[in-house]
C-alpha cells in the first residue's frame, strides 16, 4: 500500500519544487489570480463543496465538524466520486499538493480532502 503524500496550501503562496502536481480545490476561481500565474496542474471543481454548503459554513472554525460531515456526504455523489478517484490516482504517483483561496487552510475543503485522500480504501 503506497503511502500517499497530500499537502495543503493556498493557491496565493509561491509554488515550492516539493508541490508536486498541484491541484485547486476550489469552485470558484481565486481573486486576483491569473489563470497563467497560476501554476495549477488541475483545476478539479467537482470535488469543491456545493455553493449552499460553502455559503452556510462562511468559514466560521465553530461549524468545521459539521461542515466535513456535510461535505462527505457531498463527495458520496457519483460525479464528486469520480473526481476524488481521479486526485486520488495523481497522488499515488507523486506527492500532491491541493490548493485553496481560503486562509485558514486547517478548517479547509482541502483539509477534509487531503484526511480522505491519506486514508486507505
Amino acid at each position: 500500500m503506497t503511502r500517499r503524500s497530500v499537502r495543503v496550501r493556498r493557491i496565493y503562496d509561491e509554488p515550492a519544487s516539493e508541490d508536486g502536481i498541484r491541484v485547486l480545490v476550489d469552485r470558484v476561481w481565486p481573486r486576483g489570480i491569473r489563470k497563467e500565474a497560476a501554476a495549477i496542474d488541475e483545476w478539479a471543481k467537482d470535488v469543491a463543496p456545493s455553493t449552499e454548503l460553502r455559503k452556510w459554513y462562511g468559514h466560521v472554525p465553530e461549524r468545521f465538524a459539521q461542515f466535513e460531515a456535510r461535505y462527505r456526504d457531498e463527495l458520496a455523489t457519483q460525479t464528486a466520486r469520480t473526481a476524488l478517484n481521479h486526485v486520488r490516482t495523481l497522488a499515488e504517483r507523486d506527492t500532491v499538493t491541493l490548493l485553496t483561496a481560503t486562509r485558514d487552510v486547517d478548517h479547509s475543503q482541502a483539509a477534509v480532502l487531503a484526511r480522505l485522500l491519506r486514508e486507505p480504501l
